[in-house]
């Protein structure tokens, strides 16, 4: 029998208290899933998560005193082992979600979204080993790509051939089991070539690294 997966602790920040209370009811009622703190400011969030060190976090971009975006950067800034952070947001190609994206969330999260769409959002950064909605991810990365220059970066001269070969295909919004399955290795390989990619480009996550692969031009919009 396998062992039951860790609760999955989260903070809700968000400025309407109506908004958190239907979070909270929703994520309290699904098993391995408790919300742990709220915050109805951007401040109020950075002191709520550093005093409950939750899994992972759901952050509205546009708050008051700090916006999401900003209490998203103090927050991974200031901590050792910091949570997985969700942008909430009213719309996908929103340029708060792209600043969010590129100084370390880990996805967004549409304020429409389905119930079931929330649990498993959740469920699945609180894993961090896929993108969250990557079609989505994907397009808003090349959408901004195609608005500036590309500029080479430095670390691609790092990267060995099987490393360049694993960001393009992370950049595609494979997991690590499709990219395995794509290479032909096993996971495990696939998951020391990520953590690789990642340690070279200075990046917190995948979803960071498909930007800056967008970014840099190392990928290419289509």
């Amino acid at each position: 029998m396998s062992a039951p997966e860790a609760e999955v602790r989260i903070v809700l920040a968000d400025d309407e208290r109506m908004v958190r209370t239907a979070l909270r009811v929703i994520l309290d009622a699904e098993p391995g899933l408790r919300v742990v703190g709220e915050a109805s400011t951007g401040a109020e969030a950075v002191s709520v998560v550093r005093a409950e060190r939750p899994d992972v976090v759901l952050m509205d971009v546009r708050m008051p005193e700090i916006d999401g975006i900003r209490a998203t950067e103090q927050i991974l800034a200031g901590m050792a082992e910091p949570p997985r952070i969700v942008v909430v947001t009213t719309f996908e190609n929103d340029s708060y979600v792209y600043d969010a994206l590129r100084v370390g969330a880990a996805g967004f999260l549409l304020k429409r979204a389905a119930a079931e769409e929330l649990v498993s959002a959740v469920r699945l950064v609180a894993r961090s080993d896929s993108l969250l909605y990557p079609a989505a991810v994907r397009s808003l990365a090349a959408e901004h790509a195609r608005r500036r220059p590309p500029v080479p970066p430095p670390w691609a001269a790092r990267l060995t051939e099987r490393e360049a070969e694993v960001l393009r295909l992370v950049a595609t919004g494979l997991t690590n089991a499709e990219i395995a399955g794509r290479m032909g290795v096993g996971p495990a390989t696939v998951k020391t070539h990520v953590a690789a990619v990642l340690a070279k480009l200075g990046a917190r996550d995948r979803t960071q690294a498909v930007i800056l692969a967008y970014e840099s031009g190392f990928t290419r919009p289509t």
